[in-house]
């Protein structure tokens, strides 16, 4: 039957191919899950989902769905056999940084189960609420196997190196590391990486930390908290607080300060209080930038030492953290 079923899903993943196909999406949600109109049928409202990580579809409106191999069966109009051989003649992935980077998402949240030891890192930072895991993207690289796969699927180890996601070595750049993506305008552009043991905490591949984290559903609210870590956002979701939005440290790039000011709102920062200062200076800085572009802007006192994340780890609640927010000046 010519190459392996599952080889050939690897080689040439569903999203990957429905875009060579020039099929628009747009992500749903903050899961793995892309929505547009469907391929298969004419419509006027998105009803085609693509679910990236279990590489498969289904249309709400037609009622069809199902693997790559379904797919192309139903919009090649080819028998079992025939679509097998129309996708081996497909040339693989083009060379798209931000598709080599989802793929490497995806894979990453595949293993997150996988490993023991990066659930308990979670649960360790507070994070105990799966549902919430799985919306975050939030995954795990064990190291040692994410360049076997996406070689197999066709990527290039040049096009692995240029990302950042394999070393000169060819190792996992990421290494023992629970890992969040990070978007701009609904594409991954970069990943971030928090050490589980005693390597370097944080690491960023090369290149844009991308938009402020999960905007696209914070911007609506007239009141944001901003703050610096992925950790710090994750409790506070899980503690209800879902205007929480994260710049990935206390420098804002360009992007994320227009974000912040794309409209009249009052922005709470909430920044780490560490022992020499630097989180709250950082604050009363961006505070003045965003006063001076009539943004309204609350500084919230932490206790000594503490960040969201540790506040939550360490007993707090979010009635405790609600009245932090009503006493910021």
């Amino acid at each position: 039957m010519g190459e392996d079923l599952e080889q050939l899903k690897q080689r040439l993943p569903l999203l990957d191919y429905l875009r060579l196909q020039n099929w628009t999406a747009r992500p749903a949600g903050h899961g793995p899950e892309f929505v547009g109109l469907c391929p298969l049928h004419p419509e006027t409202r998105p009803s085609f989902y693509v679910n990236a990580r279990k590489n498969l579809f289904y249309c709400h409106g037609c009622g069809q769905g199902g693997d790559l191999i379904r797919f192309v069966e139903l919009s090649q109009h080819l028998s079992f056999r025939k679509s097998l051989a129309y996708l081996e003649q497909q040339s693989p992935p083009p060379a798209d940084p931000a598709a080599v980077l989802e793929r490497a998402a995806v894979f990453y949240q595949q293993q997150l189960d996988r490993y023991p030891e990066a659930r308990w890192y979670l649960e360790q930072r507070g994070l105990r609420d799966p549902a919430l895991i799985r919306e975050l993207q939030i995954g795990y690289a064990p190291g040692g196997s994410l360049r076997r796969h996406l070689v197999a699927q066709g990527y290039s180890l040049d096009l692995l190196r240029r990302t950042g996601l394999v070393n000169s070595q060819g190792h996992d750049a990421l290494y023992q590391r629970v890992v969040f993506p990070c978007c701009q305008d609904g594409r991954i552009v970069n990943l971030y990486g928090r050490s589980t043991g005693v390597a370097f905490a944080h690491r960023l591949l090369p290149g844009s930390k991308g938009d402020l984290f999960a905007w696209e559903s914070v911007r609506q609210f007239p009141t944001v908290i901003l703050v610096e870590g992925l950790f710090d956002l994750a409790v506070l979701w899980q503690a209800s607080f879902r205007h929480v939005t994260c710049s990935l440290g206390t420098h804002l790039n360009p992007g994320q300060f227009r974000q912040l000011c794309d409209r009249p709102r009052t922005v709470y920062l909430t920044f780490d209080v560490d022992a020499n200062g630097s989180g709250q200076q950082a604050a009363q800085g961006l505070a003045h930038r965003l006063r001076s572009q009539g943004i309204t802007t609350r500084r919230v006192l932490l206790p000594s030492g503490h960040d969201p994340n540790s506040f939550f780890v360490q007993g707090g609640d979010a009635r405790q953290f609600h009245s932090l927010l009503e006493a910021a000046p």
